[in-house]
């Protein structure tokens, strides 16, 4: 049994699929702790999974008070998290580190870990790869103002790293030769909490009108009823049925909707999905990828995510969807939840679409680029990368 330790950052789009990833290296035999705010704690214990809060989480948020997201760069860049971790690495002594993508101070210190570090990428790798390093620049410029050193650059960061597990298809990513040698990739990881509970909506089974899921952020620090309840407001008038999930983050009693609409704080996304006609989402890559799989078109409102804005544009390349800015009216939101609706074309190319996750699982893939730094071979029953 090998001992691994998870430096975590629990944002919405990549704690879930971490989950995943470690319940099956525990099922493999392995001992997966995760390290990281106090908050991501009680949701990864529920998952049978061990789990602490860093102590130095929230020491350096005042000296990032300038940023738009000072609660989330105030711990993913903070150099005393960056030390804890250090420290931490020593004492427990684990036989591979993994290091979740976003988590820039992890991934500078980690070469003082002295133990072979494997980076967890929960979107696109290379089809983004400009806006990854503008979001690690941007994060690095953070640090200076805040009085600290700047960090390294992506290539010493991510490249300089014993392998980066890019939990995306490869034919979804494109542009192979943008990375390094050390990317692998695999497929999205697509697991669910607990607290994604099973639901029975108002509308009978055989109820021939269109559904529409609409499910936006679930990170505190993008959340926005506002914009939760512009979308409601602009599907009102529409022959469609909206199930909206507020993910934790919008309590229902904060919105009000119309009679077309049926809210819920959690639901299993994958049953929505098997009744719904259209996704509207705001360009997360796993709900992104969870609709897709299920050959559902989309509308994307991007949040302020780094890949999200990018992941709402491949939606109108890839021809499944359609893309609208960050603030959209609510004309703007009718107009295109019409015309994909109305238009076969989207759904039939989502459907195709689908077929490339056929025989894919993500967790395992994953699992196993962990499970090379160990000297394991793969799972025998998960298919190559």
């Amino acid at each position: 049994m090998a001992k691994i330790l998870w430096a975590c950052w629990d944002g919405g789009g990549n704690l879930t699929p971490s989950l995943g990833i470690a319940r099956e290296l525990q099922h493999r035999g392995h001992q997966v702790g995760f390290h990281g705010r106090p908050e991501m704690v009680p949701r990864a214990r529920a998952a049978g999974l061990s789990a602490e809060a860093l102590t130095e989480a929230r020491t350096d948020l005042e000296r990032f008070g300038f940023h738009p997201l000072p609660t989330v760069f105030g711990y993913t860049s903070s150099p005393a998290v960056g030390e804890e971790l250090v420290d931490l690495v020593d004492a427990a002594g684990p036989d591979v580190v993994v290091i979740d993508a976003m988590f820039s101070t992890a991934l500078q210190v980690a070469p003082r870990f002295a133990r072979p570090t494997a980076v967890m990428v929960h979107s696109f790798c290379c089809q983004i790869l400009d806006g990854w390093r503008a979001n690690f620049e941007m994060q690095s410029q953070s640090r200076v103002r805040a009085g600290f050193d700047a960090l390294d650059d992506l290539d010493v960061l991510w490249g300089g790293r014993d392998v980066v597990h890019v939990n995306t298809l490869a034919d979804f990513d494109g542009r192979p030769d943008a990375a390094w040698p050390n990317v692998v990739h695999g497929a999205p990881v697509l697991a669910s909490e607990p607290r994604a509970a099973t639901t029975q909506l108002p509308w009978a089974p055989d109820d021939a009108v269109p559904v529409v899921l609409l499910a936006f952020s679930t990170v505190p620090e993008q959340r926005s009823p506002e914009m939760l309840q512009r979308a409601l407001d602009a599907m009102a008038e529409l022959p469609v049925h909206v199930v909206a999930t507020t993910g934790g983050v919008v309590e229902p009693g904060e919105l009000a909707p119309p009679a077309n609409a049926h809210l819920l704080p959690f639901a299993d996304h994958d049953e929505l999905m098997a009744r719904a006609s259209l996704m509207l989402g705001h360009g997360g890559h796993g709900t992104t990828m969870r609709a897709l799989r299920h050959g559902l078109p989309l509308v994307g409102i991007p949040a302020k995510g780094a890949d999200q804005a990018p992941i709402t544009q491949l939606l109108e390349a890839w021809g499944v969807g359609r893309a609208l800015p960050a603030d959209p009216e609510m004309e703007q939101i009718r107009a295109a939840v019409s015309e994909v609706l109305d238009d076969p074309r989207f759904a039939t190319e989502a459907r195709r679409r689908a077929g490339a996750f056929d025989g894919m699982d993500g967790a395992a893939l994953a699992a196993d680029s962990v499970c090379r730094l160990l000297g394991e071979a793969p799972s025998p029953s998960a298919p190559a990368p």
